[in-house]
């Protein structure tokens, strides 16, 4: 009876002691189609970038808003990528992963509605050198 007590006790203390980060709530995340973004150095084509994130709604119905949304994120996605370079300012062929992300995130915002969405995380990003030209 007291390794179930002290079994019971540890369990229950564990998460609280977790604290910080917290994870979002089952049914709440949708993963998004891959978004190919070019990636340009010296105005020339160097490589593609192969990103694939999820988006995080506040609540399992805000998901299901976002996840009818989802077409027209993917759009503003390719538009936004495309517009401007997702490289770092100091190596133009390296992704600069956390703009990359606020940017997407605010684009989720204004697309699904900002008090639908809670969170934008890149799950990865793929570089794929473009062939030397003969």
């Amino acid at each position: 009876m007291r390794i179930l007590a002290v079994i019971l006790t540890v369990t229950l203390a564990v998460p609280a002691m977790a604290g910080g980060a917290k994870a979002p709530e089952p049914g709440t995340s949708v993963e998004m189609p891959y978004l190919i973004a070019p990636i340009i150095v010296d105005d020339r084509l160097v490589s593609y970038a192969y990103v694939s994130c999820k988006i995080v709604g506040v609540s399992p119905q805000a998901a299901i808003d976002i996840r009818l949304a989802t077409p027209f994120i993917q759009d503003a996605f390719v538009r936004d990528v495309n517009a401007a370079s997702i490289g770092t300012a100091a190596d133009p062929s390296v992704v600069d992963q956390p703009a990359l992300a606020a940017r997407l995130l605010a684009d989720a915002k204004r697309i699904a509605g900002a008090a639908k969405v809670s969170d934008l995380k890149l799950i990865q990003v793929q570089i794929a050198q473009m062939r030397p030209s003969p």
